[in-house]
């Protein structure tokens, strides 16, 4: 079997989300949704997973890459956006999800739900939209 190695995922970006990382900011980037949810509601497991996390950053970058396919939309962008400008729907604009795009802006991120469902999936939508773009 091939392993996948794709760059898809920045140790940078890890660092620059784990400054956040005690409300599961880089857990949630590095595809981790459920561990990154119980970064956010026990502040990082009492700030010491958040510490732990700053050594195991390296490794889950590298599973991200092995995980996760690269493609024509980057998922540091993805992030950036959904981090910043979830709320208006930009990173749904990037990612050519007009309609939901257009419903995030008008609805706050559908009334912030919408904004933690995209925490726990924006890694798997840019997946699907570059695994399509493979495909064409």
């Amino acid at each position: 079997m091939l392993e996948r190695t794709d760059d898809t995922h920045s140790t940078f970006m890890g660092y620059l989300l784990w400054i956040f990382g005690f409300l599961g900011a880089h857990r949630f980037y590095f595809g981790k949704p459920v561990t990154g949810t119980l970064w956010f509601l026990t502040l990082g497991l009492l700030f010491i997973g958040w510490i732990i996390d700053l050594f195991l950053i390296p490794s889950m970058n590298r599973q991200a890459d092995r995980r996760f396919v690269g493609g024509p939309k980057g998922y540091n962008l993805s992030w950036i956006l959904l981090t910043f400008l979830g709320l208006f729907g930009v990173h749904r604009f990037y990612l050519g999800k007009w309609v939901t795009g257009l419903l995030w802006l008008l609805t706050g991120g559908l009334f912030l739900v919408g904004y933690l469902y995209d925490y726990w999936t924006l890694n798997e939508q840019i997946d699907a939209v570059n695994t399509h773009a493979d495909r064409d």
